[in-house]
């Protein structure tokens, strides 16, 4: 993970929410599409590859995670705890998409429910699955931009005391 500034950080911040509502736009054009449970297969692998894509955009992949030092790789690891993230620093496993996937579950459950409505149904799913794919990649981006900020605002106050 090389050194950034907060600006640089803000960038990276920007391109992944310009990422999270492209996902979003295909999660719910799936989800428009009438055919049961073929959206939920195909949000746990949207969500999957947009968890590891934020995570490298930011450097906080896990193969980043293990090519740090491990003194930078323990205070990040403290960070992320202190965050509470279960899906920086590690592979965005199908178990940790599915936990997150139920943060949302009220909404899930009601874009399945949804399909049923004749016409509008579609639209309210499509629309449900769109917020709901937004809302835990820009809570990804939160988490990961709440990790380096820290780290950078650490870094500075060490420089400063010396």
């Amino acid at each position: 993970m090389p050194k950034m500034t907060l600006t640089e950080l803000e960038s990276i911040r920007q391109e992944c929410r310009q990422l999270v509502n492209q996902r979003a736009m295909i999660s719910g054009a799936v989800a428009a599409v009438p055919i049961p449970a073929l959206d939920a297969g195909a949000d746990v692998a949207i969500m999957t590859r947009m968890i590891e894509q934020i995570n490298q955009k930011f450097g906080l992949s896990e193969h980043d995670m293990q090519n740090l030092d491990d003194n930078t790789r323990q205070k990040l690891f403290v960070i992320i705890s202190s965050v509470g993230s279960s899906m920086i620093g590690r592979y965005a496993s199908k178990e940790l998409i599915i936990l997150a996937l139920k943060r949302v579950g009220v909404r899930m459950v009601s874009k399945q429910a949804a399909k049923f409505i004749p016409l509008l149904g579609i639209a309210l799913a499509a629309g449900i699955s769109y917020g709901a794919m937004r809302i835990l990649g820009n809570a990804h981006i939160e988490d990961c931009y709440r990790v380096l900020k820290q780290s950078i605002e650490d870094d500075e106050k060490t420089v400063a005391a010396y």
